[in-house]
């Protein structure tokens, strides 16, 4: 069946940039730089500033930014981090790559972030590290998870890959902590053509351990002053990202009108299964994920009638296949596994018609009064 309402149509997200987005390409190709040059270290300068921070360094994707902050400060073997149950999997893996042992610890219900409340009891000697997650792109609380984290002396990291421009009162995501990772995977707020991804950080040390491990441990070509990989952000990345920097802002109002649409519309028949915002938090809508028991049946039905939509995400991260080693089983973080059987994201993104958006509203309305009845 063709899709009336795709999940996320990237090609027209990028269709009305076509021509800014292939004039700064033209540029890069022409001035015949491709690797660390102008469009990266005027990207990084930017989306420093966008952040609230000192330092930004652009580095190949998400995955290697979040373990090049724990590389930076030191953590490896025999330290635990403690990390949400409730994320992506690369959150894990990238402790995972460092040799440090995973903490998780279970969610809010209610943001699906990382719940304050429960990190003091997961606290030991030799943890050295609290890596949160801004889920779905609503800031996890940070205020209580710094205080928890100044109190034992710990670094708080930032994933921050599904979080551009969300804000509490203090600041962007990205300055709340010792340091965040972003990811610019081409489907995020702020996404690329491609992998990519930064560091953000006011620590002059963590930017230049990062740099560093980016370039193969090298700050002057030839020589090598520590082991590193070859995780650069490349200048054609870099020149699309600053394009679209300077549209972020715009298409994340986009996203809360559409988020705001659906929980307008849809109150009455999910309720307490629409998502939920948390007070004094600027929720960017980089997902907009309801909560249903009938969670399958209303991907099917929805799918039948060619709206696409995707669970975000099926398989918790210690029911995964790479991490049974750890011993964990159905049952060991409850609220974790409750929240990936139930979880479905709706499409939303930047330039939906009014027509899909209402298409989508009347149909799950339709599934919901069908499976009630």
């Amino acid at each position: 069946m063709k899709v009336k309402v795709p999940f996320y149509d990237l090609a027209q997200v990028n269709a009305k940039h076509r021509n800014g987005l292939l004039e700064v390409i033209t540029e890069v190709f022409d001035s015949g730089s491709l690797i660390l040059g102008a469009q990266v270290e005027a990207f990084e300068n930017e989306f420093a500033e966008y952040c609230g921070v000192k330092y930004a360094v652009g580095v190949g994707n998400g995955l290697d930014a979040i373990y090049f902050i724990l590389s930076a400060l030191e953590i490896g073997q025999g330290d635990e981090v403690i990390v949400p149950s409730n994320t992506y999997i690369a959150t894990w893996l990238a402790i995972s790559r460092t040799g440090a042992t995973i903490v998780p610890v279970e969610p809010d219900p209610n943001s699906y972030c990382l719940n304050p409340s429960l990190i003091e009891q997961s606290i030991t000697t030799r943890t050295k590290a609290i890596l949160v997650v801004h889920l779905y792109g609503q800031v996890a609380d940070m205020p209580a998870i710094n205080d928890i984290a100044e109190k034992y002396g710990l670094p708080v990291i930032e994933d921050a890959a599904q979080a551009h421009g969300a804000s509490i009162a203090t600041g962007r995501v990205g300055s709340l902590g010792a340091a965040g990772a972003f990811s610019f995977y081409p489907s995020k707020n702020l996404g690329s053509l491609g992998d990519a991804g930064a560091v953000t950080t006011d620590s002059f040390e963590i930017a230049r351990k990062v740099r560093l491990l980016r370039n193969y441990g090298s700050e002057r070509k030839y020589y090598n002053e520590i082991l590193g990989w070859n995780s650069r952000l490349d200048e054609l990345q870099a020149s699309v990202l600053r394009f679209k920097l300077k549209v972020l802002d715009d298409e994340n109002i986009e996203r809360i009108k559409i988020a705001n649409f659906y929980s307008n519309e849809l109150s009455q028949e999910l309720g307490d299964f629409l998502p939920k915002i948390s007070q004094n938090r600027e929720h960017v809508w980089h997902l907009y994920v309801i909560q249903h028991p009938e969670r399958d049946l209303i991907q099917r039905e929805l799918a039948e009638l060619g709206i696409e939509t995707l669970i975000h995400y099926p398989v918790a991260p210690h029911r995964q296949t790479c991490y049974e080693p750890l011993g964990y089983h159905d049952g060991s973080f409850p609220i974790s596994e409750r929240i990936h059987k139930e979880v479905l994201s709706l499409p939303l993104w930047p330039g939906m018609s009014n027509d899909q958006l209402n298409f989508v509203v009347e149909s799950v309305t339709d599934v919901l009064t069908k499976i009630r009845n």
